[in-house]
């Protein structure tokens, strides 16, 4: 990682890494394409994504240019998927727009379909949550998804986040044609109320 933390997002300024009841959260590095390869390479993985690649060769081409915004989830020393957080700004008028900078966050994340059903990936996104609201200060969090990925916006729901819309073919996806899609945030002051 570069000495120069002026261009790294935000969480990689924290002390890392990040331990849970089973789980280790750390910032990804270059290192881990070919551990994170092993699920992000699975089709049932990849079908719901924005950006799946059609192979390793392409996998390792693109990974360098995404790795920044990702966290590497662990459990029993074995890598179990990865968590997006990508900070931005908010909406505001020209008048208060300083107050809209590097306020809220997009979510996003992949698991390997072995390790579903034991609530690790609840409990990783629950820490991602705790980062974004305890350790940055950010005040809004949303993350989207196909309507059609039910475990991805049940995840949502049992982190607490709340449903705000539901597109009608709004997204084109690769297999399924123009889909449904849906964005569930959560604000600070909620996610303090539900702690």
């Amino acid at each position: 990682m570069s000495s120069d933390t002026a261009d790294l997002p935000a969480f990689r300024t924290l002390p890392w890494p990040l331990r849970t009841e089973r789980l280790t959260l750390r910032p990804a590095e270059l290192d881990d394409a070919a551990a994170l390869w092993l699920h992000r390479g699975l089709p049932e993985v990849g079908r719901w994504l924005g950006w799946h690649p059609v192979d390793r060769a392409d996998w390792d081409a693109t990974y360098p240019s995404k790795y920044l915004d990702y966290l590497v989830v662990e459990h029993q020393g074995r890598v179990i998927g990865d968590l997006m957080l990508r900070v931005g700004d908010g909406w505001g008028q020209r008048e208060v727009r300083e107050q809209t900078l590097g306020v809220q966050a997009e979510l996003g994340w992949t698991f390997d379909p072995a390790y579903g059903g034991r609530g690790l990936a609840t409990e990783a996104v629950e820490a991602l949550l705790a980062v974004c609201f305890d350790a940055l200060g950010l005040r809004r969090v949303e993350a989207g998804a196909f309507a059609a990925n039910e475990p991805s916006w049940r995840l949502m729901e049992r982190v607490g986040m709340r449903r705000e819309s539901f597109t009608v073919k709004e997204s084109l996806h690769r297999e399924l044609g123009w889909s449904d899609g849906v964005l569930y945030a959560l604000l600070a002051e909620e996610w303090q109320a539900r702690r």
